[in-house]
């Protein structure tokens, strides 16, 4: 009986390799499907990578292609990772093929929100615009203590420590600037993007006294005037 069971199985061996030795050609036929959501597929490219020849799926996700037995078919649409299988023959030389992908994660770039800062914060601000202290003799102090003017006025690291001051600042008055023109944007009273800004602050040169002590409308008038100047320069 083992025996007879075993001639079976060789036989049903034989008769499946026979059938396949007999695909001379394979039809591949599928169709691609998003796991996730109902999805459109309006790239899919079907490729055999064998040959390096490819040709265009259906919106609905469905294929149909020509290959050789063991060819490999690769399923390719945008946004998606590349589905890749053989063209192995079933008994009547075709290849069914149902390929479930997921999209790829989608990488959103960063956006900073800057909340707005009221009329009366912004002049809070001008108001307190002060440059750090850096300890110099000056006056009097100077007769007092001769060698150390002479120090302050000749040593690098004296220097440097009124010129990071001085940087401090002008960064500071910039700020101070910014947060003005963000809200005249809001307001429609100029029209500039986040880019702009630097250059419009160069334009502007304010006058750091002006800056801190002009009223709302003033500061309004002359930095509306410089920027149709700013606009008609960039034109």
């Amino acid at each position: 009986m083992k025996i007879f069971k075993l001639l079976f199985l060789l036989l049903c061996l034989g008769a499946s390799s026979f059938s396949k030795a007999q695909c001379d050609r394979v039809l591949v036929q599928g169709r691609v499907i998003d796991s996730l959501r109902p999805q459109s597929f309006y790239n899919l490219m079907v490729i055999n990578k064998s040959f390096g020849k490819g040709i265009f799926g259906q919106p609905d996700g469905r294929f149909s292609i020509v290959a050789n037995p063991n060819d490999i078919i690769a399923l390719s649409t945008k946004g998606y990772p590349i589905y890749q299988f053989v063209a192995t023959p079933d008994s009547n030389c075709q290849c069914h093929v149902l390929a479930y992908i997921e999209g790829l994660p989608q990488e959103i770039q960063e956006v900073i929100i800057r909340p707005l800062k009221t009329l009366e914060q912004i002049k809070e601000e001008r108001a307190s615009l002060a440059m750090r202290e850096t300890k110099l003799v000056s006056g009097i102090n100077i007769l007092q203590s001769p060698i150390t003017a002479l120090y302050q006025a000749f040593s690098k690291k004296e220097q440097n420590k009124r010129w990071i001051a001085e940087q401090e600042y002008k960064d500071n008055q910039r700020k101070v600037v910014q947060e003005l023109l963000r809200l005249y944007v809001a307001f429609d009273i100029i029209n500039l993007s986040e880019e702009e800004f630097d250059d419009f602050i160069s334009f502007l040169n304010i006058d750091s006294d002006f800056l801190k002590t002009a009223t709302e409308m003033e500061l309004i008038v002359y930095i509306k005037d410089k920027y149709d100047h700013f606009k008609n320069y960039k034109e």
